[in-house]
């Protein structure tokens, strides 16, 4: 079917509301393309795009295809188990999420499939929790994440709380791909419909009593200790604010940006990533002399912080710089009370930071770096758990994702909330601010420097530039990049690893359109298609041991070369 024809049949579908239907008729031709050349795709972490008409859209029709494929997959894979356990949904504040978890409650029911759909909004991790409580065979959280709020989203999880991995997606998205236009896709027909219930607020406690048994250290005097805490208008207000007062912490809610809000009416942006998402709260902060801020993003998954240094400034910590600290405690108080696992590991990414790894080890504990997408660390934590021969320690990922307790298997902001906090809050009653506890880290192993530049490739011709550019990365590798050699290199296409002319394969990762390079000076530079949004991702890491300040210039240098090489203009 053309761009035109499809075009035609969203404007003469009756169901189609009159909001959608005056939108199509003002689209330009590119406009109108760009809705409708490809289907919205599956990717690292589901199915991600701009609400609105189109089949490259999120929309009712798309939301409907999508389940209508995952019904038919678990019953090809549970059989009437997937009719008894159910799956469980979720949604968080965005615009149409409530009406897309309704719409994906009732395509399960008509393929006869129980629904556990969750009363309100709730967080990521909570229904990681609620699909192992319930002991379902799958999750749908109806979420962009941290996205601007033109996006909506759709993530599928296993019956482990993890989302799927690629063969599991594989088989999901052929089947989806068979049923056509999703105009054309219907509900079910079960003649014994499954039920749909209501889940109510007696999962949020038992979810909540699981966070609140991470504390290593419960009884901390707080006196004095103030937090600043935002959801940024998303899902972590109600069990965010329910853990900090159960555990008697001093929290000051960002008020303006605790109520639901599908249009994030007052913040810059609801990703932790981005300064500008900590810009009332700093108001906050600085009126009440705070110690900490927390920000959580909309679906509750991801954490960002800033915290009063040793200066009397405020300082905003990377994720990779959190995750660092956060090893650190974490590892010394087990160690401290016995607890340390003998066989212990750590799981991050290949794009992550190596400070965390060196860290780790320092304790005798291992780190295994996965592909990106927390499905890779949930999926691991699981093997081990079976096999018993690894003792799970701590997850994380450089894009403000932590996980520390396993009773979760996607990462989990309320628990980096409560570990972050007394984390905090320890290093304070023995006089220490976080930036020292972090030079500490630095005298003993390195100074290390992190950047991520996203670049967008809007459009069908957008697409086709990136994947123009990461084909001729994995044909044609660089051998130097900003005057330094490169040493290695790692192609995750291909999963080999090439040093000194030498090749060898990569075990114990799937493959993947990435690409890592290792420089003589220590640095690495790698890139990263998006698997949800149009745009290729950038990590630039430095490592010095003598001078912070150079090792803090070297990102932004490293990619001003990549740029010049790609030919990409910003």
């Amino acid at each position: 079917m053309t761009v035109l024809e499809k075009y035609n049949r969203y404007l003469a579908e009756p169901s189609l509301s009159d909001e959608y239907r005056e939108q199509l008729k003002h689209l330009t031709s590119e406009e109108i393309n760009d809705a409708f050349y490809r289907d919205l795709e599956f990717g690292t972490a589901g199915m991600r795009g701009l609400l609105g008409p189109g089949s490259n859209r999120l929309n009712i029709y798309v939301i409907r295809k999508a389940t209508v494929g995952f019904s038919l997959y678990l019953l090809s894979k549970f059989g009437a188990r997937a009719k008894t356990n159910g799956v469980v949904i979720s949604h968080d504040n965005r615009l149409y999420s409530r009406e897309f978890a309704i719409e994906a409650a009732r395509t399960l029911s008509s393929y006869g499939i129980k629904a556990h759909l969750f009363d309100s909004l709730r967080p990521t991790p909570e229904l990681s929790y609620a699909v192992r409580k319930s002991k379902a065979v799958g999750g749908i959280m109806i979420t962009a994440s941290h996205n601007p709020k033109e996006y909506n989203g759709y993530k599928v999880y296993d019956k482990n709380g993890c989302q799927l991995l690629p063969n599991d997606i594989a088989p999901l998205v052929d089947i989806i791909n068979r049923l056509g236009f999703e105009l054309d896709v219907k509900r079910g027909k079960d003649p014994n419909p499954g039920q749909i219930l209501i889940l109510d607020e007696s999962y949020d406690e038992n979810y909540r009593r699981g966070v609140r048994q991470i504390q290593l250290n419960k009884n901390l005097d707080k006196t004095d200790f103030k937090v600043v805490f935002s959801p940024q208008h998303g899902t972590a207000y109600e069990n965010g604010m329910k853990l900090f007062r159960h555990l008697k912490y001093n929290v000051i809610p960002v008020k303006e940006q605790c109520t639901p809000d599908p249009y994030f009416s007052n913040t810059k942006s609801p990703n932790p990533e981005n300064p500008e998402a900590y810009e009332l709260a700093l108001i906050y902060a600085k009126e009440n002399n705070a110690d900490l801020i927390l920000i959580t993003d909309p679906d509750g998954d991801r954490i960002g912080m800033a915290f009063l240094d040793s200066k009397g400034k405020y300082q905003l910590y990377s994720g990779n710089q959190t995750g660092a600290l956060l090893i650190n405690y974490i590892l010394s108080q087990r160690q401290e009370k016995g607890t340390l696992s003998k066989n212990g590991v750590i799981f991050n990414t290949i794009v992550t930071s190596s400070l965390g790894a060196k860290v780790a080890k320092s304790y005798g504990v291992e780190t295994e770096s996965l592909l990106t997408g927390f499905k890779y660390i949930g999926s691991r934590i699981h093997y081990y758990s079976k096999t018993k021969e690894k003792t799970f320690e701590f997850g994380y990922e450089e894009s403000y994702g932590y996980l520390i307790s396993s009773f979760v298997r996607d990462k989990d902001s309320l628990q980096a909330l409560v570990m972050i906090s007394e984390m905090t809050n320890y290093y304070r009653l023995k006089g220490l601010r976080l930036d020292q506890v972090m030079e500490e880290l630095y005298k003993k192993y390195g100074y290390h420097s992190d950047k991520l530049y996203s670049i967008y490739f809007k459009g069908q011709a957008g697409a086709n530039t990136m994947n123009e550019i990461m084909n001729d990365l994995h044909s044609n590798p660089l051998n130097e990049i900003a005057g330094h050699k490169v040493v290695a290199t790692e192609d995750y296409l291909y999963l080999t690893r090439t040093e000194n002319d030498n090749v060898s394969f990569i075990e114990n990762l799937p493959s993947t359109n990435a690409i890592k390079y290792y420089l003589d000076d220590g640095s690495t530079v790698a890139i990263r298609p998006s698997g949800t949004e149009p745009k290729c991702k950038f990590y630039y890491e430095a490592v010095s041991y003598s001078s912070h300040e150079e090792c803090l210039e070297k990102p932004d240098i490293l990619h001003q070369a990549m740029m010049k090489i790609l030919n990409i203009k910003e």
